[in-house]
């Protein structure tokens, strides 16, 4: 897209931002290409893998940020937003090279107002720091994803990402008051800081969602929740899925909204163990809490459950991070090339789907039939925070993997199976994005309304510059 020379780009970037803050090292240049992808999660596109930016550079306030972009779409640069690096559908990869936007050093949490019950935070921030504030005036963060030790802000809003409250306070992108943004031109906006608006259509929406393709955000109001009187764990256990689910539909029914809700079907539990656990949170006031808990036992054990205690939820509660501080440990410290190394995720993958309630059961089963026809195991069903989102691990059997040909197995059957999910009036992706991944899907889902999107798109960004080839924009 430029005919920048490597010099000229490093000498108009330190210019911006000072010339430690300009990175363009092989290491760097590597490492802010890749998020927690793996080789074998690039939607096919092999070549992806040897992706790189042609500089990395570190802004430090929104000025900075917009001089950056200002300069790149002038020159015709790309320009991908990075901030944690914890997505897993290589939503950064940079299909055309250009700028990685390291959001890291603005990381500053600039107020919290408890009277209000909302935050001002720069979009490197990351979630725990900011639920950590929070609770420094008696609130917390409502979203609760297993990445929020290494999470930011801004990387939660550009995928508009679901965490382990969302049934309750809703996704990421769900828990904004306000946005400051910059355009692909270069121009900073503003929203409101309001609770609600009918003055015209929430703008802030467009950015939630939008992988970093509409613009860069460089400041974040964000609501906050006042920390709950109360919190109550409880377990049911079912012989199946097809036992529990219709448990968790009649919750939602009768508007017993609970804070954590996940219905997880295992394959090879041991035989005293129930292969099927509803795991449920419940917070806010005492009575409430307590109203909701005992009227939920009442529902579950009348479809037949079997009351486990709190200890299965609890356990559940107490490491939903450990994920990521395993990762943040372990694995962050290798280059992504290094992590690739090994082939876990070449044999097994995971959908999150969403569709009507009325077709869950079905496309349960279709996966199913799906997998077995590949000769693939279903490791792990589930439904998450709502009745409408579906979840599935589908793997190749422990010991049989033959190479290509089993992860060329595993890729048709995955692909089966979110045209399933179309096909029933359903979506390809409810809580991570679509990266690279699933990037080749946005058409099939979108449909006609891409092409707005894509009006909207030239909108904002005329030249084309911010993470192009993302989203089908």
């Amino acid at each position: 897209m430029s005919t920048t020379s490597a010099t000229e780009l490093r000498d108009a970037l330190a210019a911006i931002v000072g010339g430690e803050y300009v990175l363009t090292d092989d290491e760097s240049r590597e490492r802010l290409s890749f998020d927690a992808v793996t080789a074998h999660r690039l939607g096919g596109r092999s070549e992806l893998a040897s992706a790189r930016v042609d500089a990395v550079v570190r802004p430090a306030v929104t000025e900075e940020v917009a001089a950056v972009v200002s300069f790149a779409s002038e020159r015709g640069i790309p320009v991908v937003p990075y901030g944690g690096g914890t997505g897993v559908m290589g939503a950064v990869v940079p299909v055309c090279g250009g700028i990685a936007l390291d959001l890291r050093r603005m990381n500053g949490i600039l107020a919290v107002n408890r009277e209000d019950r909302t935050a001002r935070v720069q979009p490197g921030a990351y979630l725990a720091d900011l639920d950590a504030a929070a609770r420094d005036h008696g609130m917390m963060l409502g979203h609760d994803p297993w990445s929020v030790p290494i999470a930011t802000v801004g990387g939660a809003i550009s995928t508009d990402s679901v965490g382990y409250r969302a049934s309750r306070y809703g996704s990421m992108g769900q828990q904004i008051r306000a946005l400051e943004v910059v355009l692909g031109s270069g121009e900073v906006v503003r929203t409101r800081p309001i609770q609600r608006q009918s003055s015209g259509p929430m703008l802030k929406g467009l950015f939630a969602g939008a992988e970093g393709t509409m613009g860069v955000i460089t400041e974040a109001t964000i609501d906050l929740r006042v920390l709950p009187e109360a919190r109550e764990f409880a377990s049911v256990g079912f012989d199946t899925f097809e036992q529990g689910y219709p448990v968790v539909a009649r919750l939602f029914d009768i508007g017993l909204v609970p804070a954590l809700i996940d219905l997880t079907e295992e394959s090879g539990t041991p035989e005293n163990a129930a292969p099927c656990i509803l795991y449920l949170g419940f917070e806010g006031y005492r009575e409430q809490v307590e109203a909701q808990r005992s009227r939920t036992m009442v529902e579950a054990l009348a479809a037949g459950g079997r009351d486990l205690g709190p200890g299965p939820t609890r356990e559940y509660w107490e490491t939903r991070h450990a994920v990521a501080e395993r990762w943040r440990d372990h694995t962050r410290p290798l280059r992504p090339t290094e992590r690739w190394k090994e082939q876990r995720w070449r044999y097994a993958d995971y959908l999150h789907v969403a569709m009507p309630v009325s077709r869950v059961l079905a496309y349960k089963r279709t996966c199913e039939e799906t997998a077995a026809c590949y000769g693939l195991d279903i490791r792990e069903s589930a439904v998450w925070t709502h009745p409408e989102l579906f979840s599935v691990f589908v793997r190749v059997p422990q010991g049989e993997s033959n190479g290509e040909a089993s992860a060329a197995a595993l890729r048709h059957a995955v692909d089966a199976m979110l045209e399933e999910a179309l096909r029933l009036g359903g979506g390809v992706e409810y809580c991570h994005g679509l990266g690279v991944k699933l990037g080749g899907w946005a058409e099939r889902e979108w449909g006609d309304a891409l092409l707005l999107a894509r009006r909207l798109k030239r909108a904002v960004d005329p030249n084309g510059i911010l993470n192009p080839e993302k989203l089908g924009l």
